[in-house]
C-alpha cells in the first residue's frame, strides 16, 4: 500500500513540475491560446452558447444560479472538445516535454 502512495506523490510531484516549467517558458499560454482558438474555429464555442440558453431556458432564469449552470455544462463542453484538438493538444505538450528532456 506504501508503494502505491509513494507513486501518487511521484506523479503529483511530476505533474507539478511539468506545470511549473510550463509556466516558466510561456508554453502553458501558448497552449491556451492555441486551445481557445481552435475551439472558436471548430464551432465548439457557439454551441456551448446554445446549450447554456437551453438550460437556462428550461430551468427558468429565477432557478438557475451560476454555479449551476457550470456544473450543468462543464460534461457538455469536456464531450463537445472534437478529437482532434485533444490530440493536437496532447502531441503539443509530448513536444514541449520531449524538447525539456533535452536540455
Amino acid at each position: 500500500m506504501a508503494e502505491l502512495s509513494d507513486r501518487k506523490h511521484h506523479d503529483a510531484k511530476m505533474r507539478a513540475t511539468i506545470h511549473q516549467k510550463m509556466v516558466e517558458t510561456g508554453e502553458k499560454e501558448r497552449l491556451k491560446e492555441l486551445l481557445r482558438a481552435k475551439l472558436i474555429e471548430c464551432g465548439w464555442r457557439d454551441q456551448l452558447k446554445a446549450y447554456c440558453k437551453e438550460v437556462v431556458r428550461t430551468k427558468g432564469l429565477e432557478h438557475v444560479t451560476v454555479d449551476d449552470l457550470v456544473a450543468e455544462i462543464t460534461p457538455k463542453g469536456r464531450e463537445l472538445v472534437p478529437d482532434e484538438v485533444k490530440k493536437e493538444l496532447l502531441q503539443r505538450i509530448r513536444a514541449f516535454l520531449a524538447d525539456q528532456a533535452t536540455i
